[in-house]
Protein backbone atom coordinates (compact mmCIF):
# COMPACT_ATOMS: atom_id res chain seq x y z
CA UNK A 1 0.00 0.00 0.00
CA UNK A 2 3.01 2.40 0.73
CA UNK A 3 4.58 1.67 -2.32
CA UNK A 4 1.44 2.53 -4.60
CA UNK A 5 1.09 5.78 -2.28
CA UNK A 6 4.56 6.41 -3.19
CA UNK A 7 4.28 5.85 -6.67
CA UNK A 8 1.09 7.96 -6.73
CA UNK A 9 3.16 11.32 -5.43
CA UNK A 10 6.12 11.07 -7.60
CA UNK A 11 4.00 10.83 -10.61
CA UNK A 12 1.27 13.63 -9.49
CA UNK A 13 3.73 16.52 -10.36
CA UNK A 14 4.85 15.15 -13.89
CA UNK A 15 1.40 16.72 -15.94
CA UNK A 16 2.45 20.45 -14.42
CA UNK A 17 6.03 19.99 -15.25
CA UNK A 18 5.30 19.10 -18.48
CA UNK A 19 2.36 21.92 -18.99
CA UNK A 20 5.10 24.65 -17.39
CA UNK A 21 7.55 23.61 -20.13
CA UNK A 22 4.85 23.97 -22.98
CA UNK A 23 4.05 27.08 -21.32
CA UNK A 24 7.88 28.40 -21.57
CA UNK A 25 8.06 27.04 -25.23
CA UNK A 26 5.06 28.63 -26.34
CA UNK A 27 6.62 32.18 -24.76
CA UNK A 28 9.95 31.62 -26.32
CA UNK A 29 7.88 30.97 -29.91
CA UNK A 30 5.74 33.94 -29.44
CA UNK A 31 8.64 35.82 -28.19
CA UNK A 32 10.68 35.00 -31.18
CA UNK A 33 7.61 35.57 -33.47
CA UNK A 34 7.47 39.27 -32.32
CA UNK A 35 10.90 39.61 -33.88
CA UNK A 36 10.76 38.06 -36.82
CA UNK A 37 7.34 40.57 -37.47
CA UNK A 38 9.02 43.54 -36.67
CA UNK A 39 12.18 42.69 -38.25
CA UNK A 40 10.59 41.97 -41.63
CA UNK A 41 6.39 42.30 -41.25
CA UNK A 42 3.86 39.73 -41.05
CA UNK A 43 3.61 39.26 -44.91
CA UNK A 44 7.12 38.30 -45.28
CA UNK A 45 7.75 36.31 -42.21
CA UNK A 46 7.82 31.96 -42.36
CA UNK A 47 7.17 29.96 -39.68
CA UNK A 48 10.58 28.52 -40.68
CA UNK A 49 12.23 31.86 -40.21
CA UNK A 50 10.34 32.03 -36.47
CA UNK A 51 11.64 28.60 -35.43
CA UNK A 52 14.87 29.67 -36.56
CA UNK A 53 14.54 32.15 -34.63
CA UNK A 54 13.43 30.45 -31.61
CA UNK A 55 16.97 28.25 -32.17
CA UNK A 56 14.06 25.25 -32.67
CA UNK A 57 12.85 22.95 -35.33
CA UNK A 58 9.81 23.07 -37.42
CA UNK A 59 8.64 20.10 -35.82
CA UNK A 60 9.05 21.48 -32.50
CA UNK A 61 7.36 24.52 -33.48
CA UNK A 62 4.02 22.47 -35.08
CA UNK A 63 3.72 21.01 -32.17
CA UNK A 64 2.16 23.91 -30.78
CA UNK A 65 1.22 26.19 -33.72
CA UNK A 66 -0.24 24.59 -37.10
CA UNK A 67 0.51 27.73 -39.01
CA UNK A 68 2.20 31.70 -38.97
CA UNK A 69 -1.62 32.37 -38.97
CA UNK A 70 -2.16 30.65 -35.63
CA UNK A 71 0.97 32.10 -34.29
CA UNK A 72 0.03 35.18 -35.21
CA UNK A 73 -3.76 35.57 -33.80
CA UNK A 74 -2.16 34.09 -30.08
CA UNK A 75 0.45 36.79 -30.16
CA UNK A 76 -1.92 39.82 -31.35
CA UNK A 77 -4.83 38.20 -29.01
CA UNK A 78 -2.02 38.78 -25.72
CA UNK A 79 -0.97 41.88 -27.26
CA UNK A 80 -4.62 43.09 -27.41
CA UNK A 81 -5.64 42.05 -24.18
CA UNK A 82 -2.17 44.03 -22.74
CA UNK A 83 -3.31 47.11 -24.61
CA UNK A 84 -7.15 46.69 -23.30
CA UNK A 85 -5.18 46.61 -19.74
CA UNK A 86 -3.48 49.89 -20.76
CA UNK A 87 -6.44 51.46 -21.71
CA UNK A 88 -8.34 50.43 -18.64
CA UNK A 89 -5.43 52.13 -16.36
CA UNK A 90 -5.45 56.02 -18.69
CA UNK A 91 -9.40 56.60 -19.52
CA UNK A 92 -10.82 56.16 -15.81
CA UNK A 93 -13.46 58.58 -14.30
CA UNK A 94 -11.01 60.38 -11.81
CA UNK A 95 -8.37 61.10 -14.11
CA UNK A 96 -11.14 63.02 -15.68
CA UNK A 97 -11.08 65.11 -12.99
CA UNK A 98 -7.36 66.23 -13.16
CA UNK A 99 -6.11 69.38 -15.15
CA UNK A 100 -5.55 68.82 -18.99
CA UNK A 101 -1.84 68.92 -18.50
CA UNK A 102 -1.96 66.12 -15.71
CA UNK A 103 -4.46 64.32 -17.81
CA UNK A 104 -2.28 63.78 -20.76
CA UNK A 105 0.51 62.84 -18.49
CA UNK A 106 -2.00 59.56 -17.34
CA UNK A 107 -3.78 59.00 -20.75
CA UNK A 108 -0.42 59.19 -22.96
CA UNK A 109 2.67 57.53 -20.48
CA UNK A 110 0.61 54.52 -20.28
CA UNK A 111 -0.45 53.68 -24.44
CA UNK A 112 3.77 54.70 -25.03
CA UNK A 113 4.99 52.62 -22.36
CA UNK A 114 3.11 49.66 -24.08
CA UNK A 115 4.15 50.58 -27.64
CA UNK A 116 7.91 51.32 -26.08
CA UNK A 117 7.66 47.76 -24.82
CA UNK A 118 5.64 45.44 -27.96
CA UNK A 119 6.83 47.38 -30.83
CA UNK A 120 5.69 43.73 -32.63
CA UNK A 121 1.98 45.20 -32.06
CA UNK A 122 2.29 48.18 -34.69
CA UNK A 123 3.95 45.77 -36.99
CA UNK A 124 0.95 42.92 -36.54
CA UNK A 125 -1.84 45.13 -36.56
CA UNK A 126 -0.73 47.53 -39.72
CA UNK A 127 0.51 43.75 -41.70
CA UNK A 128 -1.75 43.91 -44.83
CA UNK A 129 -2.43 40.12 -44.75
CA UNK A 130 -3.13 40.16 -40.38
CA UNK A 131 -5.65 37.53 -39.99
CA UNK A 132 -9.16 39.09 -40.35
CA UNK A 133 -9.76 37.76 -36.40
CA UNK A 134 -6.83 40.00 -35.29
CA UNK A 135 -8.34 42.34 -37.52
CA UNK A 136 -11.69 42.87 -36.07
CA UNK A 137 -10.42 42.94 -32.73
CA UNK A 138 -7.87 45.68 -33.12
CA UNK A 139 -10.70 48.01 -34.62
CA UNK A 140 -13.06 47.57 -31.93
CA UNK A 141 -10.16 48.25 -30.21
CA UNK A 142 -9.30 51.77 -32.00
CA UNK A 143 -13.16 52.11 -32.01
CA UNK A 144 -13.08 52.00 -27.85
CA UNK A 145 -9.72 54.45 -28.05
CA UNK A 146 -11.50 57.02 -29.86
CA UNK A 147 -14.63 56.93 -27.86
CA UNK A 148 -12.92 57.57 -25.06
CA UNK A 149 -11.26 60.62 -26.35
CA UNK A 150 -14.52 61.73 -27.53
CA UNK A 151 -15.50 61.56 -23.62
CA UNK A 152 -12.76 63.39 -22.42
CA UNK A 153 -13.31 66.13 -24.74
CA UNK A 154 -16.89 66.21 -23.78
CA UNK A 155 -16.16 66.41 -20.12
CA UNK A 156 -13.79 69.25 -20.73
CA UNK A 157 -15.94 71.01 -23.68
CA UNK A 158 -19.43 70.09 -22.97
CA UNK A 159 -20.45 72.75 -25.41
CA UNK A 160 -19.13 71.02 -28.15
CA UNK A 161 -21.55 69.03 -30.72
CA UNK A 162 -21.11 65.86 -31.25
CA UNK A 163 -19.72 66.28 -34.80
CA UNK A 164 -16.94 68.82 -33.26
CA UNK A 165 -16.43 66.28 -30.53
CA UNK A 166 -15.27 63.44 -33.32
CA UNK A 167 -13.53 65.48 -35.68
CA UNK A 168 -11.49 66.94 -32.53
CA UNK A 169 -11.26 63.40 -31.28
CA UNK A 170 -9.91 62.30 -34.67
CA UNK A 171 -7.40 65.07 -35.16
CA UNK A 172 -5.70 64.01 -31.34
CA UNK A 173 -5.66 60.52 -32.16
CA UNK A 174 -3.88 61.03 -35.40
CA UNK A 175 -1.26 63.50 -33.75
CA UNK A 176 -0.87 60.78 -31.43
CA UNK A 177 -0.14 58.26 -33.87
CA UNK A 178 2.41 60.25 -35.88
CA UNK A 179 4.18 61.31 -32.54
CA UNK A 180 4.47 57.73 -31.89
CA UNK A 181 5.83 56.62 -34.57
CA UNK A 182 8.73 59.43 -33.97
CA UNK A 183 8.78 58.37 -30.25
CA UNK A 184 9.30 54.42 -31.39
CA UNK A 185 12.39 56.06 -34.17
CA UNK A 186 13.68 57.92 -31.38
CA UNK A 187 16.84 55.92 -29.01
CA UNK A 188 16.11 55.03 -25.80
CA UNK A 189 16.58 57.85 -23.04
CA UNK A 190 16.80 61.55 -23.45
CA UNK A 191 15.88 61.76 -26.43
CA UNK A 192 12.71 59.60 -26.46
CA UNK A 193 11.96 61.14 -23.55
CA UNK A 194 12.42 64.63 -25.47
CA UNK A 195 9.87 63.17 -27.86
CA UNK A 196 7.67 62.14 -25.75
CA UNK A 197 7.19 65.51 -23.94
CA UNK A 198 6.99 67.22 -27.42
CA UNK A 199 4.31 64.96 -28.33
CA UNK A 200 2.51 66.09 -24.92
CA UNK A 201 3.32 69.59 -25.73
CA UNK A 202 1.41 69.67 -29.15
CA UNK A 203 -1.90 67.90 -27.83
CA UNK A 204 -1.79 70.56 -25.05
CA UNK A 205 -1.56 73.10 -27.34
CA UNK A 206 -4.50 71.58 -29.79
CA UNK A 207 -6.51 71.00 -26.79
CA UNK A 208 -6.27 73.73 -24.34
CA UNK A 209 -8.33 76.18 -26.29
CA UNK A 210 -10.94 74.05 -25.08
CA UNK A 211 -10.21 74.18 -21.13
CA UNK A 212 -10.25 77.39 -19.37
CA UNK A 213 -7.21 78.68 -17.80
CA UNK A 214 -3.51 78.96 -18.49
CA UNK A 215 -1.79 75.97 -20.39
CA UNK A 216 1.45 74.68 -18.85
CA UNK A 217 4.09 72.66 -20.54
CA UNK A 218 3.50 68.82 -19.30
CA UNK A 219 6.27 66.36 -18.02
CA UNK A 220 7.87 63.28 -20.37
CA UNK A 221 6.82 60.89 -18.04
Amino acid sequence: MSEVASGDVSEEPKPRRRQARGERRIAQLLQAAANVFCAYGYTATSTNAIAREASVSPGTLYQYFPNKEAIAIELGERLLSEMREAHGQAFTPANLTLPLPELLDVVVDPLIEFNCENPVFLALMHGSDVPGRIAEEHDALHTNLLNSVRDVIAYYAPALSPEERARIADMTFAIFKGGLDLILAAPEGAERDATIAELKTVLLRYLSPLVDGPATTPSPH
